[in-house]
């Protein structure tokens, strides 16, 4: 395993250099497969190891030096240079031995459970993602917070944090006070039943196109809303069913997304508490109220208004950041968490850096323990027709659809907007979520020949094809990929990484023949292939996708 081969060059060097072996290993990084000819395995750049303590030679003259004090071994087999760093070779029957024995072993946590690791393991995670609007289509917009914020919550819950999914409704506000107003009016309770978004969706729309133009409407809807403020049964009541129905729609699509919660809260959970933040910052002084009679934060450094933050309506109610900064002080008290992470759209960049300074405000020292991940907007995409897109009664279809939209989404940068293109998400070659689930299942088909045999008696020499060698370099690369997006919280380094593996593992599927070959040769390659798979598979349930066994 690299971390295994990492430490052996370490020890090495540091005696060189009279370095700690531990940070010279966490200096040393796997190489990338070059395509037309052999890489070296590890190479460690003079520029990590700090500043030389002769400053006349440059870190070309330093490698150099380095490179020639150092001696190949049973375990490296060859030293070189390239610019400013050092390079290493493993000894090539001991890199493949180690490297299948050790996914073998892990399974579905290879490359996850190794000391590069140590300082990010064991901590607590609050994600809140997807985060719909009840009675309200579920949009683009929820549909990447739900797979972004699933892939954060995979990839820290797999290193070894304690995860907690949240899924913050929009449960609460004037929209209900619209929807609860119009229920009576354009509501149909056959029609609810039948399709509740669709029709919850119809009569807001409806209602609130009434309320421009009749101002009684939209005084029943503010009276709607006060009752329901108030506690009034009826309102709740309806509240409620409306709340149930559209959580009830949801899990349908949570369900084909793979995305589940630890817990459903919502607005609505801090109607009162937001009440008490109030209370806080005008004990504090924090308060401030306007000429229009409105509740302000000062937000600015200088204390003169130019930036501030309205969390209270001239009527005494909360806003809608009033109740995230309760959601958040619950949250910290409730979980005693080591970060919080939002998942949402660009737009609301502004509303969390107000969040946060408000926590700092209040004097919170854990206010830097929330971050805030931004997406941009995806054009070319309908809710819709991406629903029906996916409706196939083949459960295997089903996931590859999935997969053909998160690889899609996750290619890039995830603040960039982006154009989505069902025929090119859906491509069975190229770097697409198609071409992943078709790899998988051509890899999973081999196991049918596998017969169970000591898997430490493989025979390397079946092994040495450079189509081999490559891939089990790049294999070696996984912990570092993986920690790369621990750092960014940026699926696309994964995506990336799985397109080079699935393509390295068809050309050594073109390369190395089982049917035609001896037993030896046979179980030696289906080992092989079978740990190939494995890596496949584990870095696809990351992103969210399903692996299918068959096509």
């Amino acid at each position: 395993m690299a971390w295994h081969f990492r430490r052996v060059i370490a020890e090495q060097v540091a005696r060189v250099l009279g370095l700690p072996s531990e940070r010279v290993a966490h200096c040393i990084r796997t190489v990338p497969v070059h395509r037309k000819h052999e890489s070296p395995d590890f190479q460690l750049f003079m520029t990590s190891l700090g500043d030389p303590i002769d400053t006349s030679i440059n870190h070309e003259e330093r490698a150099q030096q380095l490179a020639g004090k150092l001696v190949c071994d049973s375990v490296i087999s060859d030293i070189g240079t390239a610019r400013a760093s050092v390079t290493f070779k493993i000894n090539r029957d001991l890199l493949t031995r180690t490297v299948l024995q050790q996914i073998s072993k892990d399974g579905s946590i290879y490359g996850l459970n190794t000391e590069l690791f140590s300082g990010l393991s064991g901590r607590k995670t609050v994600v809140e993602y997807s985060s719909p609007n009840i009675a309200k289509k579920f949009h683009v917009g929820h549909l990447r917070s739900t797979i972004i914020g699933n892939f954060i919550a995979n990839l820290k819950q797999a290193v070894g944090n304690e995860v907690i999914r949240i899924n913050y409704l929009g449960d609460w506000g004037l929209q209900f006070g619209l929807l609860g107003a119009g229920f009576s009016k354009f509501g149909s309770e056959e029609e609810l039943v039948v399709n509740p978004l669709q029709h919850l969706f119809e009569v807001y729309v409806k209602v609130n196109t009434a309320a421009e133009e009749d101002k009684d409407i939209k005084l029943s809807a503010q009276e709607f809303l006060r009752r329901l403020e108030g506690g009034d049964p009826h309102a709740l009541s309806l509240w409620m069913h409306f709340r149930d129905l559209s959580i009830q729609e949801y899990a349908k699509v949570y369900k084909r997304l793979g995305a589940h919660f630890d817990d459903y809260s919502g607005e609505s959970f801090y109607k009162e508490k937001s009440q008490e933040v109030l209370k806080q910052l005008e004990s504090n002084g924090l308060l401030q109220k306007t000429d229009k009679g409105t509740g302000v934060v000062d937000l600015s450094e200088e204390g003169n208004l130019s930036s501030y933050s309205t969390v209270m309506r001239s009527d005494g109610t909360s806003l809608y950041i009033t109740r995230d900064v309760a959601a958040a002080l619950d949250r910290l008290e409730r979980y005693s968490f080591d970060e919080m992470i939002y998942v949402t759209d660009k737009s609301q960049k502004n509303h969390f850096q107000q969040l946060f300074k408000i926590l700092k405000i209040l004097g919170k020292d854990q206010a830097d323990r929330f971050q805030h991940v931004p997406f941009g907007l995806v054009k070319g995409m309908k809710t819709r027709r991406a629903s029906k897109q996916l409706e196939d009664p083949s459960d295997t279809a089903e996931k590859i659809g999935i997969a053909a939209l998160i690889v899609q989404d996750f290619k890039g940068q995830l603040l960039s907007d982006y154009h989505f293109d069902w025929d090119q998400a859906l491509q069975s070659t190229g770097d697409t979520g198609v071409f992943l689930q078709y790899t998988h299942a051509r890899l999973h088909s081999l196991q049918a020949l596998w017969c169970s045999r000591d898997t430490d008696d493989i025979d390397i020499a079946s092994l040495r094809e450079p189509c081999v060698i490559a891939t089990l370099q790049h294999l070696l690369r996984y912990d570092e990929v993986i920690y790369k997006c621990l750092e960014d919280l940026q699926p696309r380094y994964l995506v990336t990484y799985l397109m080079s593996l699935g393509h390295l593992a068809n050309v050594a599927h073109r390369a190395l023949h089982v049917k035609r070959s001896s037993s030896e040769a046979a179980h030696a390659r289906l080992f092989f292939f079978n740990n190939v798979r494995m890596v496949l598979s584990s870095g696809m349930k990351l992103l969210g996708i399903s692996p299918v066994n068959n096509m």
